[in-house]
């Protein structure tokens, strides 16, 4: 078998493995989470959220609504360094995110089944 054939039965079984794969795929949320961020901003999305009264409060004094913050909370920046991760029993994460032209921030505990946002705050530019 020469170096050519070889290499067109590499390429269709490749090939044939794509198709099967995307086949499979089609239409299922797959996703590759892999770096520390994206799999802390899942793991929050993937429980029930539930907004403090002060968070509530200034939601309503800056005009924000529950779609901007559920944006922050699916494309938002962790900041790790102004976050508690190894606080017993409850870590608490700081995400950043930008509403119009201005800055939001706030706080996660992220608990075992409930993800309690509260200290929000704004920061225009």
């Amino acid at each position: 078998m020469t170096l050519l054939q070889r290499v067109g039965y590499y390429l269709g079984g490749f090939s044939i493995g794509l198709i099967i794969l995307a086949f499979f795929l089609n239409g299922k949320k797959a996703s590759c989470s892999y770096g520390p961020e994206s799999r802390v901003i899942k793991n929050i999305n993937s429980k029930r959220i539930v907004y403090s009264p002060d968070f509530e409060e200034s939601m309503h004094q800056m005009n924000l609504d529950t779609l901007s913050i559920n944006k922050a909370l699916k494309r938002g920046d962790i900041d790790f360094s102004k976050s508690e991760t190894r606080k017993e029993p409850c870590s608490v994460y700081y995400i950043e995110d930008t509403f119009d032209s201005s800055e939001i921030s706030f706080l996660v505990e992220n608990c075992d089944s409930i993800a309690t946002l509260s200290n929000l705050t704004l920061k225009d530019d």
